[in-house]
């Protein structure tokens, strides 16, 4: 992470129609760590394919901040997939839940 301001928020859901956001999603699972302690332990989740988004909220303001459509604040996915325009798919992020899983997000800065 670029620094330690702010706040990391995360999504973690199983539906592909609610990725990367988890709006209309009560499933999903929802998170708000501050950006200085950037680790987090969940437990109890369902088996199943599961994708996290992941944005590095700096000046607290509750969502992405973008320019001319170009994220102003840093963001990750669970797998760290290629990315083109845009989020990625579900397909691309997913992964596997079947007891103990773990993913390492790599925080992309495009401005």
């Amino acid at each position: 992470m670029r620094s330690a301001k702010g706040t990391l928020r995360l999504c973690i859901t199983r539906d592909p129609a609610n990725f990367p956001r988890c709006v209309d999603d009560q499933r999903a699972i929802t998170r708000n760590v501050p950006a200085n302690a950037p680790h987090l332990t969940l437990t109890g989740m369902a088996t199943g394919d599961w994708a996290v988004a992941l944005i590095h909220d700096e000046n607290d303001n509750r969502k992405l901040d973008t320019f001319a459509g170009i994220p102003r604040e840093g963001f990750a996915f669970s797998r760290n997939p290629p990315l083109g325009f845009g989020a990625p798919r579900f397909d691309a992020a997913r992964f596997p839940v079947s007891g103990e899983a773990q993913q390492t997000l790599r925080m992309r800065y495009l401005l």
